[in-house]
């Protein structure tokens, strides 16, 4: 015979494992929070903002020149991850690291409609994070005027080193509020697991249930 899953039964099942489902999201808490704080190592951001503009000598400004700057933008998100650019770079900085691995640290963000994008760099220390930054904009500007054979490139603002730099990542607020709630679920899980693998009988109502017959009259333990 089939048993059907009640709400009390299951509440039922939560407070008589308590304990475990305690245990489990505290054990995955602490190994979140060890994982973070330890051995995650720290990422630090740097971002400089660059305008794509083309110098005009006349006052006005042609509407379709500016949306031809904004949709540049996406043509030097590639031009600055190319070799070209990233291989100055790595010589004049003296970087360890390939083409490839500086690429990745590389990232182009925009918002719809500007002419304004942020370069933004992440490495392991801040200070490269912002010496990265800042050359790879500078070389960038300089070797566009060759690449594109076009002189639209300003840079508003450099990356500067913070007096107490934060890490972007880990959060490990988030990584152990994430693992706490993983942990109940799994704790939860497992409770349900033991209860429906555990065929001892601990009260009448088991026994009711188990043989679908009445209870007609018990045996006192004499004490």
């Amino acid at each position: 015979m089939e048993e059907a899953i009640s709400i009390k039964s299951i509440f039922t099942t939560l407070k008589e494992r308590w304990k475990l489902i305690l245990i489990t999201m505290v054990f995955f808490a602490l190994i979140s929070g060890i994982v973070s704080y330890y051995l995650l190592t720290p990422v630090y951001a740097a971002s400089t903002q660059i305008l794509v503009n083309q110098k005009h000598s006349g006052e006005q400004v042609d509407s379709l020149q500016i949306q031809t700057d904004i949709g540049m933008i996406n043509t030097y998100s590639e031009i600055i991850k190319s070799p070209v650019i990233l291989q100055k770079v790595i010589d004049e900085l003296d970087l360890k690291q390939n083409t490839s691995q500086l690429g990745e640290k590389i990232t182009i963000t925009s918002k719809e409609n500007s002419q304004i994008f942020l370069l933004t760099v992440q490495d392991s220390n801040p200070a490269n994070a912002v010496k990265i930054a800042n050359g790879v904009s500078e070389i960038f500007q300089k070797e566009n005027k060759n690449i594109m054979n076009i002189d639209n490139i300003s840079l508003l603002a450099k990356a500067k080193l913070q007096e107490n730099p934060s890490p972007i990542k880990p959060n490990p607020i988030l990584n152990i509020g994430i693992a706490t709630f993983i942990g109940l679920l799994i704790g939860i899980g497992l409770a349900f697991i033991m209860e429906y693998i555990d065929n001892t009988i601990k009260s009448e109502k088991d026994l009711e249930t188990l043989l679908d017959l009445p209870i007609l009259g018990s045996i006192q333990k004499d004490s």
